[in-house]
C-alpha cells in the first residue's frame, strides 16, 4: 500500500521542477513510510511513497520494463499477480523483482490499456509510456484506492490524496458551491467533483489518458445488475458464494508480512474471520472497538467469535473521543466528510497498526447482500412505484399539500409523490433541499439541487425491484464514496493496509445476479450470509440485530460536546458564516438540545465543515 503523485507539463520545453514533485510526494509519507522514489524525465515527473507488503527487498518504485520505456508508480495490491506473472514469463517477459507492481508493467506491454481486464485487486496507478508520450492512469473497479487530478494552465497533476495536489503552486483552489451542497445532502462530495473547482476525482472503474495536454476519461468496467432467473437451490447459491469468498480470502492473505482482521462480531466480519482462520496454520490477529454506551457496543459479540477461532484478539473500548484529535482527522481527509464512524475507524486502524501492516475487513457485505434497514420497504411503496411520475407528482403531491400538518397520512402521501431515488435520498441523506436552502445564505441558494441527481441514474436499472435498486445504488454511491473513503483515509493515516474480500470483482458480479429473495427472505436480511455462517459461529452471532459501526453522536452533541458545538459553529469568527446563516445553525442546535428532533446528522456535517475551513484557512 502506497501513495502516488505526478506532474505533466503540456510544453515539452518546460521541465519538471524536482523540488515541487518532492514536496507533493512528501505530503503522502503516511501512506508509505518505508521508502520513496522519484522519476523525472523532461516534462514528466512521477512520485511514490512505499508501505512494504510484498517483495520487501526488491519492490521499490518507480518500476520499469526491460528497456525502461515504460515506468509505473502504483498504489494498492494485485491479488492474482502470481498467476499473471507465470503466464507473462511463459510469453518471454523478463522480471527483475517479485513484486505485483512489475506484473502490471509487463501486462501493459502486452495488452496496453486492456491490461485492466486481467487485474484482480485494489489499485490506483500511473504508467508513463515514453514511446507514445502518454500517461495512463487507472483506478480499481469498486473504488478502494483514491485518485485526484487537475489540469490548470498547462499543468496536469495527480495524487492519491488531494493534499498532494495542493503542494503544487500551479494548482489554484476555489470552493465549489455545488460540491458543498452535495456534501450537505449526502455527507460526502461524490466523484467526479471535489470541494474545489477544477480539481476532480477519477471515478471508480475509470482510466484516464493524458497525451500531449489532451485528457480523456473512460469507464472500463460496469457492474451488471440482473438477477439470474435460472431456478437454483439455496444450497447451490451458498456453495458458489462460499467458494468465491474462500478464494478471495486466499489470495488476500498473500503477503510477505503478517495479515490480521477487523472483528466487530457482526455477520460480515465474523464470516471473514471464520474462513480466514481455517486457511491459516497459526492464530489470526483480530481487532475490535467498543463504546462505554451499551447500545453502541459490540465488543461482547467480537469476543465470542474470537474465542471460537482462538484468535489473538485485541479490544479497545472508547469512553470518550478526545476533541484534540478531531482537527487532525478533519485536516487529513482534505475534503468535508460527514460519516461520524470515521472516529472509531481511526481508533481501530491505529490499534491494528501497532501490531501489523495488513488487515482484512468485512466491508461491503451490507451493500451486496441486503444488510441495511433501508432495504426494507412497505408493500405499498412498491405498488405506488408502478404509477407514472406524472401521476405521483400531479395527484399525490397536491393531495399531501392540501392536508394539515398533523393529519394522518400526509407524510406518507408526500413520500409517495416523489421518485424512488428521491425517497431513497430522504432515507440516507443528511439535509433535505428545503433545509439546505434555509441554511445557505441567500446569495448561495441557487447552488441547491432540489433533486437527487447523484442517485437518479442508479434507479434506472430495468427489471429490479426497489430493494435491489437500493442495493445497486448503495454499491455505486455510498460504498465507494463513503465507506471505502473512510477506510482508506484512516488506515493510511496509520500506515495500515486494509483488504476487503467481499470486493473481489468475481464475487461482486455473482452477488449482483442473486435474486432479492436470497438476500432478504421473510424479513431476514443477509439471508444467504447467515445461512453460510450458522454452522461456523454460535446462534447468538447469526441471530443478533444489526448495530452498525456507529457512535452515540446524538447523545454526545446534547451532552459532553454541546458546548464545543456551540462555540465552534456560533463563534463570531466562524468561517462557515461566509456560506451559512448562523441563525439557522443556532435553531438546529437548540432544537436538537431540546430533543424536539434528532438533528445530529444535520449538525455533524456543519461541525466538520467549520473545522475544515479553519484547517484550510478558508
Amino acid at each position: 500500500m502506497c501513495g502516488i503523485c505526478g506532474i505533466c507539463h503540456d510544453s515539452v520545453e518546460r521541465p519538471i521542477e524536482r523540488p515541487i514533485l518532492q514536496e507533493m510526494n512528501d505530503s503522502l509519507i503516511h501512506r508509505g513510510p518505508d521508502g520513496e522514489g522519484l522519476f523525472v524525465e523532461g516534462n514528466i515527473g512521477l512520485g511514490h511513497r512505499r508501505l512494504s507488503i510484498i517483495d520487501l527487498e526488491g519492490g521499490d518504485q518507480p518500476i520499469f520494463n526491460e528497456d525502461r520505456s515504460i515506468a509505473i508508480v502504483f498504489n494498492g495490491e494485485i491479488y492474482n499477480y502470481k498467476e499473471i506473472r507465470e503466464q507473462l514469463l511463459k510469453n518471454g517477459h523478463q522480471f527483475k523483482t517479485h513484486s505485483d507492481t512489475e506484473v502490471i508493467v509487463h501486462l501493459y506491454e502486452e495488452r496496453g490499456i486492456d491490461c485492466l481486464e486481467a487485474l484482480n485487486g485494489m489499485f490506483a496507478f500511473a504508467i508513463w509510456d515514453k514511446n507514445r508520450q502518454r500517461l495512463f492512469i487507472a483506478r480499481d473497479r469498486l473504488g478502494e484506492k483514491p485518485l485526484y487530478y487537475t489540469s490548470q494552465n498547462g499543468v496536469f497533476a495527480f495524487g492519491s490524496e488531494l493534499k498532494a495536489l495542493l503542494r503544487n503552486p500551479d494548482v489554484k483552489t476555489e470552493i465549489n458551491l455545488d460540491a458543498l451542497d452535495d456534501f450537505l445532502a449526502y455527507g460526502y462530495v461524490p466523484a467526479p467533483r471535489t470541494i474545489y473547482q477544477n480539481i476532480h476525482k477519477l471515478p471508480p472503474a475509470h482510466f484516464l489518458i493524458w497525451e500531449r495536454g489532451e485528457i480523456s476519461t473512460i469507464r472500463y468496467w460496469t457492474p451488471h445488475f440482473a438477477p439470474d432467473t435460472t431456478p437454483r437451490s439455496d444450497d447451490d447459491y451458498q456453495a458458489e458464494l462460499e467458494a468465491l469468498l474462500d478464494d478471495s480470502i486466499r489470495i488476500r492473505l498473500r503477503s510477505d508480512v503478517p495479515v490480521g482482521a477487523f472483528l466487530s462480531g457482526g455477520i460480515d466480519s465474523s464470516l471473514i474471520v471464520a474462513l480466514a482462520s481455517q486457511q491459516l496454520d497459526k492464530p489470526l490477529e483480530t481487532f475490535s472497538i467498543g463504546f462505554s454506551e451499551e447500545d453502541f457496543d459490540e465488543s461482547g459479540f467480537a469476543r465470542i467469535v474470537a474465542e471460537k477461532y482462538q484468535t489473538n484478539h485485541h479490544e479497545l473500548i472508547v469512553d470518550k473521543i478526545s476533541l484534540l484529535m478531531f482537527p487532525k482527522l478533519v485536516a487529513h481527509f482534505d475534503e468535508p466528510f460527514a460519516d461520524a464512524s470515521s472516529l472509531p475507524t481511526y481508533f481501530v486502524t491505529r490499534e491494528a497498526s501497532k501490531h501489523l501492516k495488513v488487515c482484512l475487513s468485512g466491508d461491503a457485505g451490507d451493500e451486496l447482500f441486503g444488510g441495511y434497514e433501508r432495504y426494507r420497504w412497505e408493500s405499498h411503496e412498491q405498488q405506488m412505484d408502478r404509477l407514472p411520475n406524472a401521476v405521483r407528482r400531479g395527484v399525490l403531491g397536491p393531495a399531501a399539500g392540501m392536508l394539515g400538518n398533523h393529519v394522518q397520512g400526509k407524510g406518507w402521501l408526500s413520500r409517495m409523490s416523489v421518485s424512488g431515488a428521491e425517497r431513497f435520498q430522504r432515507k440516507v441523506g443528511h439535509l433535505e433541499p428545503a433545509e439546505r436552502r434555509a441554511l445557505f445564505l441567500r446569495k448561495h441558494r441557487s447552488h441547491v439541487d432540489p433533486g437527487a441527481w447523484f442517485f437518479e441514474p442508479h434507479f434506472q436499472y430495468p427489471g429490479l425491484d426497489e430493494q435491489a435498486l437500493r442495493m445497486a445504488t448503495d454499491q455505486e454511491t455510498y460504498l465507494s464514496e463513503d465507506i471505502l473513503v473512510k477506510v482508506d483515509r484512516n488506515s493510511m493515516l496509520n500506515s495500515l493496509e486494509v483488504r476487503v474480500p467481499f470486493l473481489d470483482h468475481r464475487l461482486v458480479e455473482f452477488a449482483n445476479t442473486l435474486p432479492t429473495s436470497v438476500k432478504i427472505r421473510d424479513g431476514v436480511q443477509k439471508y444467504l450470509l447467515k445461512r453460510m455462517l450458522k454452522d461456523k459461529v454460535p446462534d447468538d452471532i447469526v441471530n443478533r440485530g444489526k448495530k452498525g459501526f456507529g457512535m452515540p453522536l446524538k447523545h454526545w452533541l446534547r451532552g459532553k460536546y454541546y458546548d464545543f458545538t456551540r462555540e465552534l459553529l456560533l463563534a463570531p469568527e466562524s468561517r462557515s458564516s461566509k456560506f451559512f446563516d448562523q441563525n439557522e445553525i443556532r435553531r438546529l442546535i437548540d432544537a436538537h438540545q431540546k430533543k424536539q428532533r434528532n438533528l445530529a446528522d444535520r449538525i455533524w456535517p456543519l461541525l466538520w465543515f467549520e473545522q475544515w475551513c479553519r484547517e484550510n484557512n478558508i
